[in-house]
């Protein structure tokens, strides 16, 4: 019954994460449905996506630490009813004000839900074999969550009604309060303990700075005046929660969790790849819906070979393998299909070309991302003392939620600046604007994508230098090896 009981538990724990993960992602297709409906101008209507990365990104080493203090039990629930509110409020907005505000306190729920349920997962798993099953399925889930959102996103917003890409969440949410109440348990707290802070001051306002202004570079450019102090200030708020870090008596982030080699292996590969990932989906999504005219619901049914590759590779190969092989002889190999993934599809042109580029393009992005992501979700919050998996996991979201911020903000600047410049070049009398037009959008794009290309590239570069365990932590090894310390309450 214990037995049964862990494995449900697990398909709580992953409802959660999903509908997370797919909220990054399930509003892009509706987006234009709802500027329309709520008058939004096109400066404006990228915060119905920046409001939510930016709290989510900003406020995941808190809420990781909180999670920490309080209990991750309580912490998950608490942020599954935010979360199913801050839902329904965005569903109901009146204006596009009130819209941007429910998508920005979806992030803060999410930013406290999110390492609640990776910390979840790490101690209701504690054999190897089922733990690397554990988070094969999780990896899946976090790889393929951005395409399922825009699978479900087409539907709902073809067949329902935009608004219904954020009511859908109510239901998930309750139904995983409901498991969580009844089939998960976490005692692992220390409510004695105090808050940092100071770095909880500094981490969260560098992150959203940065965050922020990689998000404004997007509509004003690199070079603006406030983009350039915004990122300056993130860097040196940042540089400054490092420093107090080592020096603070409770730090926020435990320098145990950061120091070790094979962990910053892992976050940085994470950064890297989703730098790269999240504008793809974006492109691609704006690819087949304006040159190839697909549907909605056509574009989110196109999107399911990734979803079969990421089940395939994080599944079948690296949860079998995990911890049998060095991890990084399944991170650079999958890392490496992926970015040959992204070589092929930049190869697309005007005319459809989904059969001889974007199917195979993407069978080989799914089955590349699900075998490294899986991999580096093991490897990043292995052989973490239990008090701090908390802080482990809200790390590892944070690199994810940070690179995604980054590269859609940096790959949709490159496209939007190749795809003028191709369009001034060509120009002329006598030529078809429309074609024209469509041909400077696919050409940014292929140029975009040769990036993101380069950023996988590097994160196959830094798997392959910096990981170099034999074998991913097992359960258990970090409380077998270093015994617990009391918790130090003072500031």
């Amino acid at each position: 019954m214990a037995e049964n009981r862990r494995w449900w538990a697990l398909v709580v724990i992953a409802l959660a994460q999903l509908m997370v993960v797919l909220d990054m992602t399930i509003v892009n297709i509706a987006l234009p449905s709802a500027q329309t409906d709520l008058g939004m101008s096109d400066g404006n209507r990228q915060w119905v996506i920046t409001a939510y990365t930016l709290a989510f990104g900003g406020l995941l080493l808190l809420g990781g630490r909180i999670a920490d203090l309080a209990g991750r039990k309580n912490t998950f629930m608490i942020g599954l009813i935010g979360f199913a509110a801050a839902s329904a409020l965005g569903g109901a907005a009146a204006n596009q004000g009130m819209l941007f505000g429910a998508r920005a306190l979806q992030g803060v729920f999410a930013a406290l839900l999110a390492p609640s349920a990776l910390s979840l997962l790490t101690t209701t798993f504690t054999d190897p074999k089922d733990r690397g099953k554990a988070f094969g399925v999780f990896g899946a889930i976090v790889g393929a969550g951005a395409a399922v959102g825009l699978l479900a996103g087409g539907f709902l917003t073809q067949y329902l009604d935009w608004r219904w890409c954020l009511y859908v969440n109510v239901p998930i949410a309750l139904v995983a309060f409901a498991g969580a109440w009844v089939l998960l348990s976490d005692s692992s707290r220390h409510p004695e303990a105090h808050l940092d802070i100071p770095g909880a001051l500094l981490g969260s306002g560098g992150m959203l700075t940065l965050v922020y202004g990689f998000s404004e570079a997007e509509s004003r450019s690199w070079s603006d005046g406030l983009v350039l102090g915004l990122l300056a200030a993130g860097v040196v708020l940042l540089l400054a929660f490092g420093f107090w870090q080592t020096r603070a008596r409770v730090p926020l982030l435990p320098m145990t969790v950061v120091k070790d080699r094979q962990r910053i292996g892992a976050f940085l590969t994470i950064l890297f790849v989703t730098i790269g990932m999240f504008g793809v989906f974006l492109f691609l999504t704006y690819y087949m819906q304006r040159v190839l005219g697909y549907s909605p619901v056509k574009t989110g049914v196109a999107y399911l070979p990734i979803t079969v590759g990421m089940i395939t590779g994080s599944t079948q190969i690296a949860a079998r393998l995990v911890y049998r092989v060095p991890p990084r002889t399944l991170m650079v190999p999958g890392l490496l299909i992926a970015a040959g993934a992204l070589a092929l599809i930049a190869q697309v042109g005007v005319e459809p070309a989904y059969a001889t580029y974007i199917l195979p393009g993407m069978l080989m992005l799914g089955l590349g991302m699900g075998t490294a992501m899986m991999t580096s979700v093991s490897l990043a919050t292995g052989g973490v003392a239990p008090r701090d998996s908390g802080a482990a996991s809200a790390t590892f979201n944070t690199a994810q939620q940070v690179g995604g911020s980054i590269g859609t903000a940096l790959l949709n600047t490159i496209a939007a600046t190749v795809t003028a410049r191709y369009a001034t070049a060509h120009a002329g009398p006598g030529v078809n604007k429309q074609l024209l037009e469509a041909k400077a959008a696919v050409h940014g794009f292929n140029v975009a994508t040769w990036w993101a290309m380069g950023s996988l590239l590097l994160a196959a570069l830094i798997a392959g230098v910096l990981v170099n365990t034999d074998r991913v932590p097992t359960p258990g090894a970090v409380a077998a090896e270093t015994p617990q310390q009391p918790v130090d309450t003072t500031l």
